[in-house]
């Protein structure tokens, strides 16, 4: 395991540790699911925008509903 260093607010510190002092865990413990949480949103909104980049461009193949139904043998 790796140790990451970030600064914050003062306020945010004081809740942390409040949260941590309150339920007898680690600010650690509550920094890492916090990360945890929120990283598997982040990384799609952010792959998301790479992507839509890529079909402006005209780099990336799009398939309409249909063409999709039909590849997958779902037509009506």
């Amino acid at each position: 395991m790796r140790t990451i260093t970030c600064r914050v607010e003062d306020e945010i510190e004081n809740r942390l540790e409040r949260l941590a002092s309150e339920t007898h865990r680690t600010k650690s413990f509550y920094v890492r699911e916090a990360i945890l949480k929120s990283l598997d949103e982040m990384e799609d909104v952010y792959l998301a925008d790479q992507v839509i980049e890529r079909i402006r461009k005209g780099e990336e193949k799009t398939y309409s509903l249909d063409e999709v139904e039909a590849r997958l043998g779902l037509g009506h």
